[in-house]
Order: C-alpha cells, then sequence, then structure tokens
C-alpha cells in the first residue's frame, strides 16, 4: 500500500451502492417508541435511516473476530486486546466483542480487581490537569488497539474522575433516499384454537394473530469517514499510524464484502466499486490485499510479549 496518498489529507470519505441481496424491500433499522427512522432531506426528498453509526460501528469490530475460535482472525493475530474468562475459566467475551470496548462491565466492574487496578496506574498522570490525546492513546494501544478506531469513553470515577475519552477515528452509516413503503403483513396462525378463549387469548400467543408490516424500497447508500488527522494526534509513529490506516480500510471492505445481511429482511450487496471522495485520486484496495499487507504491518508496531491481556470476571 502506498501511505503517501494520505500525507496530507485529513479524511479518508467512501461512499458505496448496495441493493437488496433479492427483490426490492429492505427492512430498515428501528428504535424504540419511534420506529423507522424516516425523514426528509433538506431538498423534501423522503429519506430513511437504515443502519446507524453505532450498529455500523459495531459491525466493523464483528468483520475482525472469529467466532468458532473465539479470537481475532488470521489477519489481525497480533493486534492486543483484552479477553475475559469466567471464574471457572471458561471464555466469557473480548473487548472486541463488546459494545463499548474496554469500558465493559465484565472488565471493569470484576470483583477481580486485578486489571483494573492496573489501568488506574497507568492512568494516574491524568489525575489532575488535561488529559493529552496522545497518552491516552499510548495506554489504550496496549490494551485493546481497536479502541484507537472505534473510541472509548471511561465514565468511572476513579479513572481520572471519568474524563477518558476517545472519540472515534472510523464511522460509518446507511441510508436511503427516494423511498417509498412497502406495506404488507400476516398472520400468526392457531390450528388448535383460532379464536382463542379466557386464559388462552393473543396476549398468552393463543387464536389467530393478524400483524401487519412495514417494508421500504429505495436507493442505498453506505458511507464511511476515517479521521487521519486524529489518527496523527496520536503522535505513535509511523508503524502504528499506517497499521490504523489499513486496519480502517479492512474493516470498511470486509463489511461491504461479507458483513452486508444487517437482518432476516435487510440482506444487501455491494453494485460495483466504493466511490473514494477523499482523497480523489485513491482506490479502496481489495481485501485480499489489505489481509495480505496486515500481518507485516502489525509486526513493524513491535507491541511485545503477549499482545493479548486475560482478565476474570467475578460477580
Amino acid at each position: 500500500m502506498d501511505f503517501t496518498t494520505f500525507q496530507n489529507e485529513s479524511r479518508i470519505l467512501l461512499e458505496a451502492e448496495l441493493k437488496p441481496l433479492q427483490g426490492t424491500r429492505f427492512q430498515p433499522t428501528g428504535f424504540p417508541d419511534l420506529g423507522p427512522a424516516a425523514y426528509k432531506d433538506a431538498d423534501g426528498n423522503d429519506m430513511l435511516l437504515v443502519e446507524s453509526a453505532q450498529s455500523v460501528a459495531n459491525r466493523l469490530e464483528e468483520v475482525c473476530w472469529d467466532n468458532a475460535a473465539q479470537d481475532l482472525i488470521a489477519p489481525l493475530q497480533g493486534l492486543p486486546y483484552i479477553n475475559v474468562f469466567d471464574e471457572n475459566d471458561a471464555w466469557l467475551t473480548s473487548s472486541v466483542k463488546e459494545s463499548h470496548r474496554i469500558n465493559s462491565p465484565y472488565i471493569l466492574e470484576s470483583k477481580d480487581k486485578t486489571f483494573f487496578e492496573q489501568l488506574e496506574k497507568d492512568c494516574e498522570p491524568f489525575q489532575t490537569g488535561h488529559v493529552r490525546i496522545d497518552a491516552f492513546a499510548d495506554v489504550l494501544k496496549k490494551y485493546d488497539f481497536n479502541t484507537l478506531l472505534h473510541g472509548v469513553f471511561i465514565a468511572k470515577k476513579d479513572l481520572a474522575r471519568g474524563r477518558l475519552r476517545l472519540p472515534r477515528a472510523i464511522s460509518g452509516f446507511i441510508e436511503a433516499s427516494n423511498v417509498n413503503v412497502a406495506a404488507s403483513g400476516g398472520v400468526k396462525l392457531d390450528l388448535v384454537n383460532p379464536k382463542g378463549s379466557e386464559g388462552q387469548s393473543a396476549k398468552e400467543g393463543f387464536g389467530h394473530v393478524p400483524f401487519h408490516r412495514d417494508e421500504y424500497t429505495g436507493k442505498i447508500t453506505a458511507f464511511f469517514n476515517v479521521d487521519l488527522a486524529q489518527i496523527r494526534s496520536y503522535r505513535l509513529g509511523e508503524a502504528i499510524e499506517r497499521t490504523l490506516i489499513a486496519l480502517a480500510l479492512f474493516k470498511i471492505r470486509a463489511f461491504l464484502d461479507r458483513g452486508l445481511r444487517l437482518r432476516t429482511a435487510c440482506d444487501l450487496e455491494l453494485v460495483g466499486e466504493p466511490t473514494v471522495k477523499r482523497p480523489k485520486d485513491l482506490s479502496l484496495p481489495s481485501l485480499r490485499e489489505l489481509e495480505e499487507a496486515l500481518p507485516g504491518l502489525i509486526a513493524a508496531c513491535e507491541f511485545g510479549g503477549e499482545p493479548v491481556t486475560k482478565t476474570v470476571y467475578k460477580k
């Protein structure tokens, strides 16, 4: 990979056109008490949020994990992260799998305080004064390298008085334009007691239960943003900067190539190649190119020792 392309850039901006894998309808993300996030843009066009930034962030982490091996996938071996085991030494979770990363309650709320005390010691310089982003990034890199891309907020008063925050350096979302509702529905059948009865009503799951369903049609676009300026602000050296950039591009490419089955009724595929808006002379490397480049880039970071931190969650 030619990293000189990024030297004078503050962002990598990408867009990718998507379409349903089969048919024309898709099911968007929904929110409690809101349902689908439908809205109009500045020009009055009907728009729809298909996948939120929060969800895409988790999906970009998911492409890094081998669920069968309960470990990072082969091209990412050597990157630091935290593995959590229960009191019987059975694997429980990891900082890669947890929505709040290193701030997971299974990591910081355990009665086994071994890791918490180590992190508290590392963060002692931040107890007073301004929390420098480069100094905090230097702590995070040895425990959970992915956090340098996905950000974290450690709201623990014993750790720098709850001021340890790192914004996301990679973000993405999916939206649809010119949308229309595709209304449908169905019936949950009860062939034994179709009408239900007292004590055996729809509330208990008995009887025929009709329901409605709204899906959508429209033009679907995925957007991604890699904050190169933030990555450089860590001041962790050229090897780590290059690894973070390649890792960010890998996550985006792997998500577009392998991770677009968002829901049962929202299975999407990429149309053509992603468009790079910035820098204009960049084309997104193939997944194979990134998988081949990452092991060498990770080795050049020289993390040293055992990259995986083992912790125990005690209730």
